[in-house]
């Protein structure tokens, strides 16, 4: 791969995907993009970025998710679903006690592990939600991932990677050597294909945003974009969960740590951007 190959590979993907692929990162787009290559009958990178730069649409998606990270697993990092079980939940159930209804956004929902542990800690609640309506919004920049989603269809290593024993045997059911979520679990997320670089503001007003472990890849500029965006879809008195290692503190105002709660977020009624007006209601929920 050419300098100039892998310098025209960085803006793309930066202006695409929001990645900002570092300097030294030439190695990993190799790894990702050579195998790619030999797949559409290439004999390399260079030729790639040719056919990319010839207008070949396909093979661009391609790229795009070749390059992108999909690490996900069930209830990642614990803390943020203890935090939606202790403090989120808790609190939504007094604030929505009229209207009866919550929307949560998963904004990089991969192959759906995040989205299903979301509606696995909603079902554990449904005594109170009973006849509330629920939705919940699972999008990511990946067509591939979210079809495995919408599938539900997981291996053994995948339940197996932080999926507690009971909710497995609760939940799922054994199709072959793989196990399936259950269908009214699938029946509560809704899957949307979405570039966070782009507008979002169809989608409607949010209760809880589920943003994690993407910024971490996008540069300065483009996190305080995404911020700006995000606060203007939620509610005053929802909640933003992001990362272990995100945080808006030093990039933005319009989001405030939550207190004593790592990684979790409140807008700032101060300096938060008004809500898009005429945002449109839920279209269709699962009740809980």
């Amino acid at each position: 791969m050419t300098p100039l190959d892998f310098e025209y590979l960085r803006r793309f993907l930066r202006e695409r995907s929001g990645l900002d692929l570092a300097a030294d990162k030439q190695y990993l787009v190799e790894s990702r993009l050579i195998p790619l290559a030999r797949k559409a009958g290439l004999s390399g990178i260079g030729d790639l970025v040719q056919k990319m730069k010839n207008g070949a649409v396909a093979l661009t998606v391609d790229v795009v998710e070749a390059m992108t990270t999909n690490e996900t697993f069930f209830f990642r990092d614990k803390t943020p679903f203890e935090h939606l079980r202790e403090t989120m939940i808790p609190a939504l159930l007094q604030a929505r006690a009229a209207r009866r209804s919550l929307r949560i956004w998963c904004a990089a929902g991969s192959t759906g592990q995040e989205p299903y542990s979301i509606a696995m800690c909603l079902k554990e609640y449904a005594p109170a939600l009973a006849g509330w309506r629920i939705e919940i919004i699972a999008t990511d920049l990946s067509n591939e991932v979210l079809e495995k989603s919408r599938a539900g269809l997981y291996s053994q290593f995948e339940v197996q990677r932080g999926l507690p024993i009971q909710l497995l045997i609760k939940y799922f059911k054994q199709v072959g050597e793989l196990w399936q979520i259950n269908a009214d679990i699938r029946a509560m997320v809704q899957h949307r294909q979405l570039n966070l670089l782009q507008d979002f503001s169809h989608l409607g007003a949010f209760d809880v945003v589920f943003c994690r472990n993407v910024l971490i890849y996008f540069d300065q500029e483009t996190k305080v974009g995404v911020f700006m965006r995000l606060a203007k879809q939620m509610e005053a008195d929802g909640f933003l969960t992001l990362g272990a290692a995100e945080t808006v503190v030093g990039l933005t105002d319009v989001f405030k740590p939550h207190p004593d709660k790592r990684g979790l977020y409140r807008p700032n009624r101060v300096h938060a951007p008004s809500l898009v007006p005429g945002m449109p209601a839920a279209r269709s929920a699962a009740r809980a």
